[in-house]
């Protein structure tokens, strides 16, 4: 680290000089975009960023932090790849590209070099790492640090550096070794959304993982009648959003797309999604990010209502809600009624459709009234209807 230091000094005084002899005003008044012209090495990327429309963003107030490929850096590119990514049926792939360099803030060699990872404008996050005294952004080396701009900084770097461009899925099955969870998926329904949509967060099971569960549950959760319940269940590994792993040992929990939420924790140096062993963070796609577990993770199941005890539950709600209505609590009474009927719609199990329509209807129109004596006689239609119903059964 000491030599890291010494280095970027003598870079840093290198750069002090270079600045009398190539710019005509000091840096600091001039912004990113100006100070990368006026250096003479930076002309492709000053027509890249024209061509992507990133000029004025740049410009801005920021601050931001741009790793900035040289002219030299862009020419390592494979023979066309700069003319291609310059026409305007590719403006899109470009700008994921640029602003995959910029980070937002204003971030020195100093803090440079302590971090692991820096999430940038693009969304992704581009991994940092000091090696034998320099400091290396997704491969690409800092060869000139802490260029000091009006809004913000530059770091040069010898290399362009790209996003992920395959998608979630394309990522997981490039990968090979989530067939199980790809075939899962596209049994329920999901591989669509997860190519096509996002960004999401998936904490995703190896195959291994699958394996693990008791004989013939695979089979059976494939099965057609079961699409819910697998649909269910791979919800609950994905979360809306990109959410990193230091972010999400941060929350410690996160709610998923199934609705419940799963607790993310470290221990001795092991992290852990529920009681899953996270095995592989931060694993980029163009639409998300990828944790992999070493175990399906299954919702905890809510404890399902007979029509039989749903009965039971109305008739002495009822006798407590009557008896506050009698006594002119009207507004507990509804709010009692209005507890047990939601309840008992995510509870009972084999709750008939138009018991559970009317008891939908009822909560929706009693929130519109007034009268707390109308909202408890509403409810408490619904329920005595609801307990008609049921006890036919």
């Amino acid at each position: 680290m000491n030599l890291f230091v010494k280095q970027y000094a003598a870079l840093a005084t290198a750069f002090t000089v270079m600045i009398s002899a190539n710019f005509t005003h000091a840096a600091e008044q001039k912004n990113i975009v100006e100070t990368a012209v006026e250096a003479g090495s930076f002309k492709t990327l000053a027509t890249a960023l024209t061509e992507a429309d990133l000029v004025k963003a740049l410009e801005g107030k920021g601050p931001f932090t741009v790793f900035a490929p040289t002219d030299e850096a862009f020419s390592k590119l494979p023979p066309g790849t700069v003319e291609t990514l310059l026409k305007p049926e590719n403006k899109s792939k470009l700008v994921d590209i640029l602003t995959y360099h910029v980070v937002s803030g204003e971030v020195p060699a100093a803090k440079v070099v302590k971090l692991t990872g820096a999430e940038t404008l693009n969304g992704q996050r581009v991994d940092i790492m000091t090696k034998d005294g320099s400091v290396m952004v997704d491969g690409a080396t800092v060869i000139k640090a802490d260029i000091k701009c009006s809004n913000g900084i530059i770091h040069v770097i010898d290399q362009v550096i790209l996003p992920a461009d395959k998608n979630l899925v394309e990522t997981a099955s490039a990968a090979g070794k989530f067939n199980t969870l790809l075939t899962a998926a596209t049994k329920a329904g999901l591989a669509g959304v997860l190519a096509e949509k996002g960004p999401f967060t998936v904490f995703a099971p190896t195959d291994e993982a699958f394996a693990k569960l008791p004989e013939g549950t695979i089979e059976s959760l494939l099965k057609p009648e079961n699409k819910k319940k697998l649909a269910d269940i791979l919800k609950y590994h994905v979360i809306a959003g990109r959410v990193y792993s230091d972010k999400a040992l941060t929350a410690g929990e996160a709610k998923t797309l199934q609705g419940q939420k799963v607790k993310i924790s470290a221990s001795s140096g092991v992290a852990k999604v529920n009681q899953a062993k996270i095995l592989k963070t931060d694993i980029d796609a163009s639409n998300g990010v990828i944790h992999v577990i070493d175990a399906v993770i299954l919702p905890p199941e809510g404890k399902k209502v007979t029509a039989r005890e749903a009965c039971h539950q109305i008739r002495e709600t009822v006798a407590q809600g009557a008896h506050l209505y009698n006594c002119g609590h009207y507004q507990q009474s509804a709010k009692l009624y209005r507890k047990t009927m939601q309840s008992m719609l995510q509870e009972v199990d084999g709750m008939p459709s138009d018991v559970s329509h009317q008891m939908h209807q009822a909560l929706t129109s009693s929130k519109s009234m007034h009268c707390a004596s109308q909202q408890a006689w509403t409810l408490r239609n619904a329920l005595d209807h609801a307990y008609a119903r049921m006890s036919a059964l």
